[in-house]
């Protein structure tokens, strides 16, 4: 699996229609071959902040996706960020859920050290 993320700093005027334009590339997005999930964010501290994250199935979808006409698309988009954009793609081998947070919550010890307890 990759996790793709696209953080970009859209100056105001711009920042409709990118919103605008990135909602309906994730809606497309979700139906190519390999897509996991597309989704945009605004950044609740850094107004001008948006980001696009995306997760595919493997490397393969992932680059098919990154050479369409749509992504080209986004890159355009890309040059209007007021600063360098962050730009990341991670390969997740692993991905848990709460039981993460469980299984951390109970094992901790008064004394602050982690007690290693077998799962039921």
């Amino acid at each position: 699996m990759v996790h793709a993320s696209l953080r970009m700093l859209i100056p105001p005027r711009e920042r409709a229609g990118v919103v605008e334009f990135l909602i309906g590339f994730a809606r497309s997005t979700r139906f190519e071959p390999g897509c996991i999930g597309c989704r945009v964010y605004r950044d609740l501290e850094q107004k001008k902040g948006i980001m696009l994250e995306e997760l595919w199935k493997d490397e393969e979808h992932l680059e098919r996706h990154l050479r369409s006409s749509g992504f080209q698309k986004v890159l355009l988009v890309l040059e209007l960020s007021l600063a360098a954009p962050e730009i990341s793609f991670e390969a997740v081998t692993r991905s848990t859920g709460i039981e993460t947070i469980e299984e951390a919550r109970c094992c901790t010890t008064a004394e602050g050290g982690i007690e290693r307890r077998p799962r039921p």
